[in-house]
């Protein structure tokens, strides 16, 4: 409670800290590190200030700071960037330091941090800091808490982390348009005791959606329901990096949902505990097994699993999330034979090809043309042929000989003899087909009148 009465007490003092130090002028920034490929980079251990256990960007990085007197300081450039969602096709983004999501900011319980914010956007911006307890003026509501920072200018974010959890970033002016660019980012907040909460591997991503027509490269701001592209850190099947483990480490997952609907994210393989929210840790009585989350709007969720070795589907349970560019006017032509109309339009359009006439499976082996800069519907290959998987959809890959701190994409996974499922080529019986009890030799007598009711 002190702590609490002490930090509030604090607030005018913090914002006019800030004030002084964004005074100084451009020389005394932090340097602005920029990263432009959208592949996972692991951490390294921290260099200065107390020691954490950094977490696994998928897809992503991590920000690295200097120290100023004790204070941690972050440098954030918003600008336009590009971002490839998976190879061949690239898209038009807003976000921080040269990538969207922008970078994860990994501070400790405690620590003092000092985010410095340059805008490069063509509008003003402001920064929120989701989750995290701090002075109202250091919220980053454009307008209420704060100035919008204009364009060119550098604002500064001040304060003390009190509690340890997980939290995202995001943008907080003309949302409808800048977080639809792809304007937010995680920050992580680890415990004061690096033993506390500590696992093997710690991932984290957030989840996000876009609508990006075929052959354009800048997603529709105004689209509100009808997505196309459901990404995890802007990333989609097959373009999402593995989670990489070995057979029995605790690995961590920390999933936050910048989308306009909820997820129910699932794991195969191992059952997990939900063991956090953005809103803190939950006790360990308190926890609950789970092998499917639903992470709401706004929210995020940290789960945890002992990993067993094998490759591990994880994904969105909505199904048409599992898909990249689909389109939301496909009539459905399962059982529909127009082999004859197929043979007429081919005359006139050579390339014409009939699909889904016993389902979409088979578009994931069609080598049909597509408009520039767009993917299949379904794509990625696997050991045994296509997945059939877009979008939200990656691999747990657990195996015995991966060395801490490897988090390559390490194959696919060598199964035991007798541990694939296999054909079965012995002699089939027809099955026989049960009554309904009661149902047998039934008839129907049409009422006459009220009689008897």
């Amino acid at each position: 409670m002190s702590n609490r009465r002490n930090f509030f007490k604090t607030a005018g003092a913090v914002a006019l800290g800030a004030t002084a130090v964004s005074r100084v002028g451009a020389a005394s920034l932090p340097e602005a590190v920029l990263q432009s490929t959208a592949a996972t980079h692991p951490p390294p251990a921290p260099s200065t200030g107390r020691p954490f256990n950094p977490v696994i960007t998928l897809n992503g990085w991590s920000l690295p700071w200097r120290m100023t007197n004790g204070v941690k300081e972050f440098h954030l450039v918003a600008e336009p960037c590009v971002r490839e969602f998976a190879p061949g096709m690239k898209v038009n983004m807003w976000g921080f330091n040269g990538s969207s999501p922008g970078p994860t900011i990994e501070a400790v319980e405690g620590d003092r941090i000092r985010i410095f914010v340059t805008n490069k956007l063509p509008e003003p911006t402001a920064v929120h800091w989701h989750g995290i307890l701090l002075p109202s003026g250091m919220d980053g509501v454009s307008g209420l808490t704060q100035p919008p920072i204009p364009v060119g200018k550098t604002f500064v974010y001040e304060f003390t982390l009190l509690r340890p959890g997980s939290h995202f970033y995001h943008t907080h002016l003309d949302e409808q348009l800048q977080l639809a660019l792809g304007m937010y980012g995680c920050l992580v907040v680890h415990p004061k005791d690096p033993r506390q909460l500590k696992v093997d591997r710690d991932f984290m991503f957030m989840l996000a959606s876009y609508d990006v027509e075929p052959g354009a490269m800048t997603p529709k701001a105004s689209t509100m329901t009808e997505f196309n592209m459901w990404t995890w850190n802007n990333r989609v099947f097959p373009g999402i990096d593995p989670l990489v483990a070995r057979t029995g480490e605790r690995v961590r997952i920390r999933i936050g949902n910048l989308t306009m609907t909820n997820h129910p994210i699932h794991m195969h393989g191992p059952h997990f505990e939900v063991t956090g929210t953005d809103g803190g840790w939950v006790s360990k009585a308190a926890r609950w097994p789970e092998v499917t989350t639903d992470i709401g709007v706004g929210q995020l969720r940290a789960i945890e699993f002992d990993a067993v070795a094998g490759d591990w589907a994880i994904h969105c349970h909505k199904s048409h999330h599992t898909m990249n560019a689909m389109g939301h006017n496909i009539p459905t032509m399962v059982g529909v034979d127009h082999r004859g109309l197929a043979e007429r339009i081919t005359k006139l359009v050579p390339d014409y090809m009939v699909m889904g006439d016993k389902g979409m499976h088979d578009m994931t082996e069609m080598e049909m043309p597509l408009p520039d800069n767009t993917l299949p519907m379904m794509t990625g290959k696997g050991p045994f042929g296509p997945v059939g998987m877009g979008g939200m959809f990656s691999v747990v890959k657990v195996r015995d000989d991966v060395r801490p701190g490897d988090y390559k994409d390490p194959g696919p996974y060598k199964h035991p003899p007798g541990t694939v499922a296999y054909e079965y080529t012995g002699q089939l019986q027809e099955p026989a087909r049960a009554q309904t009890p009661g149902t047998a030799g039934l008839s129907v007598r049409r009422p006459n009148g009220h009689t008897g009711h």
